[in-house]
């Protein structure tokens, strides 16, 4: 029998631990046993620590299976003898070895749950080999509805893919399918059909040609890695290459498109280079050097996947051709490739703990549009680029999702959690400390995975504000705050309104001409003026609303 709980949302909600502040209504949130177990550190999880994967697979097109082993390497932090492996129906857990004994477990929905005989104890290093197999599920909609697809090119060849983002990895391959916990390096061998090539993270180490007509790719992954960050490509690929002169030294960059799109990849992915000097040049250098950087053409329309960005968008600029922002900087550049390898930097080298805190990734990422704009076409570009995207903003629910269940919030954390960035930026007024500030982030959460809490508290440090009241405002609450203002006798009256209770950050307004500073709270605050019919503006780089009230 499945297990439920409720998560009744008011006007003030409580996502678990962190006050959070949101305007939902009277809606519910239904949440099962299997949420628990896929999203929550469980006991069974947290008393090991993952170190290495081998992921062994062999991929068979003809009758669209996956079938194979991971063995797991890791570290006990605590004495304990059972242990919780991830693998989604409607794939099977076929028999588990440790030390040469086949080991017995229990199945709990999409959770193996493992009895251990050998002594567990602090601090040994210990493996495992999980083998498995089936037909995993069909991704309908990727990369936004997970799973494998399995089409076909043009040319009648086989076309796979995988996409797992939020569903989890395990949708395809057993492991420890939470984010908190990514493995420090990895192995992946993939066996094909001889006439196809499997591209993986990391770099090829072998392809070996075997006699039943397949052959294996072999790749290493040298970085940590986050499970939805592992993937396979299978193509009749071809491939060309460059080497970025970058900050760290050489970076090695390939490309593997299918046969015949090769002429117009040489020319679409030049936004590659482009890319790598924009985004060395504001979050510091490519996070990845070790494992190089690849762009591969796959069957949807993109994805992040670690040093393996996967790439849809029909070699043309633009968002499927189309300007998200509407200002016609969107087609400038090629959107797949400019956001999915944002991505390297936030999702890859900072990684949240819990999907909950997406914005991480999505915010910062879909800030980096505006930045690469920035770098090409100007300050001003840019600004309207971001400013632009706000079209897209819906205030449905709040940005950040529940904890422990495996839930994203709002899908505003893309263009609102950009359009946040951007007002931070325009609070801390000093563009060369914007830009430490945004490389502070990528070296003192290097290879890291982190919660929301770290970023706010990193980030109010380095502004030298307290920020929670602000990131509650866009986190956490759905209201757009407004700036209100008044005309009383010689005074002009301000305050923030439409926001939470502590909501205070400065704003660039301009009176008749006049840029300044003003610096409102929820209370009226009075400013002296002389000047008869005063015009009132604030900067358009704020997201917030201004309403000019009863005199």
């Amino acid at each position: 029998m499945k297990r439920y709980f409720i998560l009744i949302c008011f006007s003030l909600l409580f996502f678990n631990s962190a006050n959070a502040q949101g305007l939902l209504g009277n809606k519910a949130e239904v949440f099962t046993h299997q949420d628990t177990l896929r999203g929550s550190i469980t006991k069974e999880r947290a008393w090991w620590d993952v170190k290495y994967y081998h992921l062994d697979i062999k991929v068979n097109p003809a009758d669209s299976t996956i079938s194979g082993s991971n063995t797991i390497r890791y570290q006990v932090l605590e004495t304990y003898n059972r242990m919780q492996i991830d693998l989604q129906k409607p794939m099977e857990v076929y028999k588990v070895i440790q030390d040469g004994k086949e080991l017995k477990f229990q199945r709990d929905g999409n959770a193996f749950f493992i009895d251990l005989v050998a002594p567990q104890q602090k601090r040994d290093i210990k493996e495992l080999t999980v083998f498995y197999g089936g037909k995993p599920k069909v991704a309908v909609n990727p990369p936004w509805d997970g799973g494998i697809t399995w089409n076909k090119d043009k040319n009648g060849k086989p076309f796979i893919a995988s996409t797992c983002q939020g569903l989890g990895a395990s949708v395809w391959w057993p492991n420890k399918d939470h984010m908190y916990d990514e493995v420090d390096d990895m192995l992946i061998s993939v066996n094909v059909p001889k006439n196809l090539t499997d591209v993986s993270n990391g770099r090829l180490q072998s392809v070996i040609d075997l006699n039943d007509e397949t052959r294996t790719f072999t790749w290493y992954v040298s970085n940590p890695i986050n499970n939805y960050g592992v993937n396979i490509n299978i193509g009749d690929y071809v491939s060309f290459s460059e080497v970025f002169a970058g900050e760290k030294g050489n970076l090695d960059c390939e490309y593997y498109v299918l046969r015949d799109d090769l002429e117009k990849a040489k020319i679409q992915f030049k936004d590659v280079p482009r890319m790598l000097k924009a985004f060395e040049h504001w979050f510091g250098p490519y996070p990845f050097y070790e494992d190089s950087y690849k762009l591969v053409e796959a069957p949807y329309l993109g994805m992040e996947h670690q040093s393996c960005i996967t790439y849809g968008n029909g070699f043309a600029n633009g968002y499927r051709g189309r300007d998200l922002s509407g200002t016609g900087w969107g087609l400038k550049f090629d959107f797949i490739i400019i956001h999915e390898s944002g991505h390297e930097w936030f999702a890859n080298n900072i990684t949240y703990k819990d999907i909950a805190d997406m914005w991480i990734h999505e915010s910062f990422t879909n800030y980096s549009e505006n930045l690469f704009v920035e770098y090409y076409y100007g300050k001003e570009a840019g600004a309207e680029y971001v400013r632009g995207t706000r079209r897209g903003i819906k205030n449905d629910k709040p940005i950040i999702g529940y904890y422990d269940v495996n839930n994203e919030g709002s899908g505003d954390m893309y263009p609102k959690g950009g359009n946040m960035l951007h007002t931070l930026r325009q609070i801390v007024n000093d563009d060369v400390k914007w830009r430490t500030i945004l490389r502070g982030l990528n070296s003192t959460f290097y290879h890291q995975t982190v919660t929301t809490k770290q970023i706010e508290d990193f980030l109010s440090q380095q502004v030298g504000l307290d920020l929670k009241p602000f990131f509650d405002q866009y986190l956490r609450d759905i209201r757009i705050p407004t700036f209100e203002y008044k005309f009383n006798d010689n005074n002009l009256s301000y305050r923030w309104t439409n926001c939470v209770s502590d909501f205070a950050i400065p704003v660039k307004v301009t009176l008749n001409g006049k840029e300044q500073w003003l610096k409102p709270t929820t209370e009226w605050t009075n400013l002296p003026q002389t000047a008869k019919d005063l015009k009132v503006e604030v900067d358009k780089d704020f997201y917030v609303n201004v309403v000019k009230g009863g005199e």
